[in-house]
């Protein structure tokens, strides 16, 4: 009896020690399986974001060409004079200065068209309703001679720096 009461009491003891070891596994696999969820929902997270910004890239490139660069102010330039022999009108650039506003970079631009009546209004038009992010904040027309007039400009443009770049991983 001796015998079997103490090989019931050694079952007991070693059930529960083997119990409390596998226990405590079972606490670190669950450790290791929280670790591993979060590990995967960050990557889940990284790869949306990824997805996202590629995705936005071209609205991106869209929207940057409002603006015009700094660098590109002489090509930008061209488009209005081009614009303006389009209308029967020319434009001459008076000066080109950089915005003071602290909110967001512009350009300003003050520029004389001249042409007929007809054509220097048009002129304006297809300059207000160009493919920029522009307003014109000054507008005069002067009569120069019988069928010429003459219209003062100052336009002022969404600019983007040119150190401005992102990167997308």
């Amino acid at each position: 009896m001796i015998i079997w009461i103490s090989v019931c009491i050694m079952a007991v003891v070693g059930y529960g020690f083997w119990y409390s070891v596998i226990a405590g596994k079972s606490a670190a696999v669950a450790n290791l399986q929280s670790q591993i969820d979060t590990k995967m929902e960050t990557t889940k997270r990284i790869t949306a974001a990824r997805t996202t910004l590629a995705e936005i890239a071209d609205d991106e490139s869209l929207v940057r060409s409002y603006f015009v660069p700094e660098t590109e102010v002489v090509s930008f330039i061209d488009d209005l004079e081009t614009r303006a022999r389009a209308q029967t009108a020319t434009i001459k650039v008076l000066s080109v200065s950089v915005g003071k506003s602290s909110e967001r970079p512009t350009l300003i631009l003050s520029l004389i068209v001249n042409g007929t009546f007809d054509s220097i209004m048009r002129t304006v038009g297809a300059i207000e309703y160009a493919p920029y992010d522009l307003s014109i904040s000054k507008l005069s027309l002067v009569k120069e001679e019988k069928r010429v007039w003459s219209a003062n400009l100052e336009l002022i443009v969404g600019s983007v720096p040119a150190t401005v770049s992102f990167y997308y991983p």
